[in-house]
């Protein structure tokens, strides 16, 4: 069994250094943070450490550690929530005695001398809290600071429990999870305000989509627009799903203007997206993937594609 696997590694490392993907949202922050406070509290003598860009919008959950080069010496990487190698925050993660991947993603690189990739699973942080449950007779323990991790990692990734990612396993480890003291009005609290400034951008967007016959919807943000409402591209995160409860929408873009990439999030009720996401740079699940073009020219693409996408479900 992979967890017994990746358990016993754990066990045997002194020093264990986690990774996840660039652009964290909840689950790769909660894998990541949650796995290392289950690794430290179970053993309290190892070295653990967490790696990869600060995300001012999650630090309620975690800050990352600094980590050396000299770090990586004799080290277990684990690497979480991450399809492909280019999207692995910190690319030192090569740089170990071992490596290992853990990931509910539909796989695009087949990396890691373990890969435990569980697409059925609504989120990493559920594997996690189930490589906690499978390890037990390891030695190893759950806290109630993991805990807040990875629920909020199964939040987020499941949409609150709405998405159909949603199942019995993923609704038994949440309620056995909320058994531990954590402040869970609160955390809902960090995970969904919403800025005065994000706030107006939505009306922006509700104001300004519009819809295909084909039954698709784009909806664009150039940087002129992002100055005017004073909205980081992080924060735009916030608005992918405002057109999914609309009428007559099966599947939707964003096309967020960044300083050198046109970063793209892909949504859809039905029609796969995730193979028009890896056209174009990117990757992701079904119907719900995220992607990179280099020119508006190349967003026009993405959305024929997707088009094309709603077309072929609708026959």
């Amino acid at each position: 069994m992979l967890t017994n696997k990746i358990a016993k590694s754990i066990v045997d490392y002194e020093t264990i250094i986690i990774h996840r993907h660039v652009r964290p949202d909840p689950d790769a922050f909660g894998s990541q943070a949650g796995l290392a406070e289950m690794i430290k509290h179970s053993f309290p003598v190892k070295k653990v450490m967490i790696t990869g860009k600060d995300e001012p919008s999650l630090e309620f959950l975690t800050k990352m550690d600094h980590v050396s080069d000299e770090d990586y010496e004799g080290a277990l990487v684990i690497v979480c929530d991450t399809a492909n190698q280019a999207r692995i925050d910190d690319q030192r993660y090569m740089k170990g005695d071992r490596l290992i991947k853990i990931d509910h993603h539909p796989v695009v690189d087949d990396y890691g001398d373990i890969s435990w990739v569980n697409t059925e699973a609504s989120s990493t942080c559920e594997m996690i809290y189930t490589l906690f449950k499978d390890a037990s007779d390891l030695g190893f323990h759950f806290n109630n600071q993991a805990a807040k991790l990875v629920y909020a990692g199964i939040v987020g990734d499941t949409g609150r429990f709405l998405f159909p990612s949603t199942t019995h396993a993923t609704l038994t480890s949440a309620a056995e999870l909320v058994s531990y003291s954590f402040d869970r009005p609160e955390l809902y609290k960090n995970m969904y305000k919403t800025s005065l400034n994000v706030a107006k951008l939505k009306g922006y967007v509700l104001q300004n989509f519009t819809v295909n016959e084909a039954g698709y919807s784009t909806v664009r943000l150039p940087k002129e627009i992002l100055e005017e409402y004073n909205v980081t591209t992080t924060e735009t995160s916030a608005l992918v799903g405002l057109l999914g409860d609309i009428e007559g929408i099966l599947a939707w873009a964003f096309f967020v203007e960044e300083e050198d990439v046109i970063r793209v999030r892909l949504r859809s009720r039905g029609p796969v997206i995730n193979k028009i996401a890896a056209n174009h740079n990117g990757g992701g699940h079904p119907m719900a993937a995220g992607a990179s073009a280099y020119s508006w020219e190349e967003t026009e693409d993405i959305a024929r594609e997707l088009k094309a996408a709603c077309q072929a479900f609708g026959q």
